[in-house]
């Protein structure tokens, strides 16, 4: 026995505590993954904004130099007097020492004065959106802008070399094929040079070229990396494209070059460049795997152009994921093992006082009701043996009561037995009697006719000699009623139908008393019953009700199946109720609370309901109600 249960109690602990372990590893290495994911992506969408930040500083720098460059009294003046030589050196001058690529100068047309790398670009017409903005505006703008490779090469054939990057085939990406831009972009300025009326005479352009320039990159992955390695490696990188293709980087091949010319991924370039959303996420750059952000990059129409990218290589995120999960599964796992230690020294202490208890209630089977158990164990074992205890002490006077019930039901049933013998007897000796009484006094009335007492005194007294005689002639019936109890004629029988019938019958009393019925029929099966003895049953109910409810009210009959294969119906009405005191003398013989009744209607329902082995309870409220619930079985 102790072996056995506490064997039981451990495998028992066993199975809950590995169900347990094997849940929380699943759970806490998902949360650990998503909780270091979600905190590296959190951490390059905070990289993304600092690099936007450093991408439109530069911006604005060279928004600024060419905003002051514009306001210089000697470009107004050399402009007025045609002293473009001179001008030219001076904005020479400016480019190399702000580091612009070009700085150039037109009209308010857009045709070349001055341009700083290439004096034979004079007179040429050079058109973009910027210059049409600035010219719509009368102000200075600068955006990212592309301008095509033709264009550039009029500046300079060096730039255009460097815009001209050959495009790499490149896995994952949505286009794999090669090629080479037909365009460079630029970080663009331009501001409109005033005449003294507010009049433009000029417009002065100038930016640098994104394509193949790293200080850009570089400087983002220095502020906001700050040089961080990993086996070896730097960890952070930065980029810039050009639609979908790098055009600055510090992505390296294995081999130490920059990937330039490469293509972004198919995810990002539909997340991105298709529908214009941040992408934060998981993304293949190049070679390998990072976590990666990136957002688009717009012109001054708000069309996109590129993309500004971030990313952390994966590879270190992914070991820390590895030694953060080893780590929480060997200590679950040392968990599990004590919890397994305490679970079984636990059964132990579980199963000893089980088996003290065990042996005590063999012995109250024996009929032994002194047996005890004492233990001090401080907790529910020792709740369980005071338990025991008070069972074992209440066992004997629960059995002598329960004697004692059985003996005043037998009691009962033979004084109803007795009571119902005698009934029949009076019944049957004062039945006749009743019969002449009543055979005479209409006799009697024949005779008197329409003579001088006929409409008198004595015609009053006849009338009340037979209302009486014939109210006794009512009470033998219901003795006979009770004392015949004769078994049930059994047929399979529609209780709805009884119900309607006896409904109908009654159908005029409603009306003159003003009473509501409601039926709340369910789903029932026939039963096998006496059709007339439930008839009146239900009838002798259905007037109790009515008596109950002298001034209307409502009565609810619900039939439903119940448990243990019975069908069960309910009447309820909204009469004045049965006081506490009475209910549970309601089915004696003749006990009554009516001025004229004689205390048997329900003490057949009672006899009726029984010979079919059915139940019949009631419940009362003093002026709320009452309801009788009868259940009769589908079968005898």
């Amino acid at each position: 026995m102790h072996l056995r249960l506490a064997g039981k109690l451990f495998i028992n602990f066993f199975l809950v505590i590995a169900l347990i372990g094997i849940f929380t590893i699943w759970g806490g290495i998902h949360f650990i993954a998503d909780g270091i994911i979600k905190q590296v992506q959190s951490k390059v969408k905070s990289d993304l904004n600092v690099a936007r930040e450093i991408y439109q500083e530069n911006l604005d720098d060279i928004r600024d130099i060419i905003r002051l460059t514009s306001r210089r009294f000697f470009i107004r003046e050399d402009i007025q007097q045609g002293r473009f030589k001179d001008l030219r050196t001076e904005l020479e001058k400016v480019r190399r020492e702000e580091f612009l690529d070009i700085l150039t100068l037109t009209d308010s047309s857009g045709r070349v004065l001055v341009s700083s790398r290439n004096p034979k670009l004079h007179g040429e017409e050079v058109n973009n959106q910027l210059m049409r903005w600035v010219v719509e505006k009368r102000e200075v703008a600068a955006a990212t802008t592309l301008i095509p490779v033709e264009e550039i090469s009029k500046e300079s054939e060096e730039l255009a070399q460097l815009a001209g990057i050959e495009i790499i085939p490149t896995p994952r990406a949505k286009t794999p094929k090669g090629g080479r831009l037909n365009s460079g972009m630029f970080l663009l300025a331009c501001s409109p040079v005033l005449r003294e009326d507010g009049r433009i005479i000029g417009i002065l352009y100038g930016g640098k070229l994104l394509n193949q320039n790293y200080v850009l990159v570089d400087k983002i992955k220095d502020i906001v990396f700050k040089g961080e390695t990993y086996k070896g490696r730097e960890i952070g990188t930065a980029t810039i494209f050009q639609g979908d293709v790098r055009i600055a980087t510090n992505v390296f091949y294995q081999d130490g070059r920059r990937a330039i010319g490469t293509r972004v991924a198919e995810d990002v370039f539909r997340e991105v460049l298709e529908k214009g959303n941040p992408f934060v996420d998981r993304a293949f750059v190049v070679e390998d795997w990072y976590i990666a952000a990136y957002e688009p990059i717009r012109d001054i129409t708000g069309q996109i152009v590129g993309i500004l990218y971030v990313g952390i290589r994966e590879e270190k995120y992914v070991d820390m994921k590895k030694r953060a999960i080893i780590t929480f599964v060997c200590i679950v796992l040392i968990g599990v093992g004590l919890a397994m230690v305490v679970s079984f020294l636990f059964a132990r202490s579980v199963v000893l006082p089980l088996r003290k208890i065990v042996l005590a209630c063999r012995r109250i089977a024996q009929g032994d009701f002194s047996s005890r158990v004492e233990l001090k164990s401080k907790d529910e074992i020792e709740e369980l043996a005071r338990g025991f205890n008070f069972m074992a002490s209440s066992l004997k006077e629960r059995d002598d009561k329960l004697k004692e019930a059985t003996s005043r039901q037998l009691i009962r049933s033979e004084r109803l037995a007795t009571l119902g013998q005698l009934a029949a007897g009076v019944a049957h000796e004062i039945n006749n009697p009743i019969a002449g009484i009543i055979t005479y006094l209409r006799l009697i009335q024949k005779k008197l006719g329409k003579n001088e007492f006929g409409d008198g005194e004595m015609r009053r007294y006849l009338e009340i000699i037979e209302k009486e005689t014939t109210r006794i002639g009512t009470i033998v019936r219901h003795l006979l009623d009770f004392a015949r109890q004769s078994e049930p004629n059994l047929k399979p029988v529609d209780i709805h139908l009884i119900l309607n019938e006896s409904l109908e019958l009654l159908a005029h009393k409603f009306r003159l008393q003003g009473i509501e019925i409601e039926k709340n029929y369910g789903v029932c099966p026939q039963i096998i019953a006496d059709f007339a003895q439930l008839q009146q049953t239900f009838m002798n109910i259905i007037i109790n009700a009515c008596e109950a409810m002298e001034d209307g009210g409502k009565l609810t009959i619900t039939t439903r199946v119940g448990g243990n294969n019975m069908v069960e119906i309910e009447f309820s009405d909204t009469g004045k109720g049965i006081p506490p005191e009475n209910l549970h003398r309601i089915f004696d013989p003749f006990f009554t609370t009516k001025p004229k009744g004689t205390g048997l209607g329900l003490s057949v329902v009672y006899g009726i309901i029984m010979r079919h082995q059915g139940e019949i309870n009631v419940k009362s409220e003093v002026n709320k109600g009452t309801t009788f619930t009868i259940r009769l079985p589908v079968s005898l």
